[in-house]
């Protein structure tokens, strides 16, 4: 299956408006934002588990990052309220599951090869900085290195927002809206930005809170599955 697969032209999907698409996992549905690949794929999605839902216990060939939106997400190795950054790395295995139901944003397969690197923040626990060269912008740093940086961003009510995107950009609207050209994102928003594009947003009038992904389009594989 290939969707938004093209990663040189920009992709933009309200996500909110989108049905529920059944998993292969009882409980556990999806609104697909970009795939490439069938079960195993590279893939961009919101994953919702109903209550006393669960995956079956897997390893991460190409890793896994996730963003918990709405509930707590659970495996054995703790619980994850709603505002938990989570990236489990190539080789690393769980059980997912959530007792009470749960949102999460996600990304599968799309980390480099080498990377080892587990992380956990809970955004609940920390406040966005104001960035100094970005006015109306406040960060909430989540993971960096030589090959791309994940933040949450705070904009501020109607902040213009300017972002070169020299290795690609993503944005999630976590809460509030912002337009980007003539387009309007509220909550669930997704937008993708090639190699090379910009971002100049502005935020709505109750502001902005974003995630944001930079750099990491520079090289775009699918998962090998032979």
């Amino acid at each position: 299956m290939d969707l938004n697969a093209d990663f040189k032209t920009p992709a933009s999907i309200h996500a909110g408006e989108l049905e529920w698409r059944a998993s292969p996992m009882p409980g556990v549905s999806r609104r697909m934002l970009d795939r490439i690949g069938d079960e195993v794929a590279r893939a961009t999605s919101i994953v919702r588990y109903d209550a006393g839902s669960a995956f079956s216990a897997h390893t991460h060939g190409g890793g896994e990052e996730f963003f918990v939106l709405e509930g707590v997400f659970q495996d054995e190795h703790g619980d994850y309220p709603a505002g938990t950054y989570v990236r489990n790395p190539p080789g690393s295995s769980h059980t997912p599951a959530s007792k009470d139901g749960c949102v999460i944003f996600v990304k599968l397969w799309q980390f480099d090869p080498a990377d080892r690197t587990h992380v956990i923040v809970d955004t609940n626990k920390a406040a966005p900085v104001p960035h100094r060269d970005r006015p109306g912008v406040s960060v909430l740093p989540l993971f960096a290195d030589d090959r791309e940086d994940v933040r949450v961003e705070q904009w501020e009510p109607d902040a213009e927002v300017s972002l070169d995107a020299v290795g690609g950009t993503e944005a999630l609207v976590l809460d509030g809206s912002l337009r980007h050209g003539v387009e309007v994102f509220g909550r669930d928003g997704w937008l993708r930005l090639p190699v090379g594009a910009r971002l100049h947003a502005v935020a709505g009038a109750q502001g902005a809170r974003v995630f944001v992904k930079t750099g990491h389009l520079r090289d775009v594989s699918a998962p090998a599955t032979g």
